[in-house]
């Protein structure tokens, strides 16, 4: 079970980073960072299984592959800031984690505007 490696990891990474914190607290952030990148790193493959599955899907549907990109970009998008802003707010760097949620939200919102103008003239073509 990959749960148990994940958790297992998470969890001496945060011991010895709590355990160094005292003596080297930029070791410690260090640490944070690199136990973060590596869980991430795992769970990598699974995302790209879902992303295949979604692509195969969006296909049998004959969706625009266009939208499917953009949306999985969007979801790109919000998962790098939420992970970029946690470690922000673990080095105490609570200000600098809203601005890149913030851009995180201005980013999205631009990727979003074709798709909400595709949307809208569907709907367009749909009222007589």
């Amino acid at each position: 079970m990959e749960i148990m490696q994940i958790v297992g990891l998470g969890i001496v990474a945060a011991v010895l980073a709590v355990t160094i914190r005292h003596n080297k607290p930029e070791m410690a952030m260090l640490l944070s960072i690199a136990a973060g990148i590596i869980l991430f790193m795992m769970v990598l493959g699974k995302i790209g299984a879902v992303i295949d599955v979604l692509k195969e899907l969006s296909t049998r549907a004959n969706l625009n592959m266009v939208y499917l990109g953009t949306i999985l970009k969007i979801v790109a998008i919000a998962y790098i800031a939420d992970f970029g802003a946690q470690i922000c707010r673990d080095a105490g760097e609570g200000a600098v984690a809203s601005k890149i949620e913030f851009a995180a939200k201005v980013l999205i919102l631009v990727l979003a505007v074709p798709i909400m103008i595709a949307v809208l003239q569907s709907l367009l073509k749909l009222v007589p």
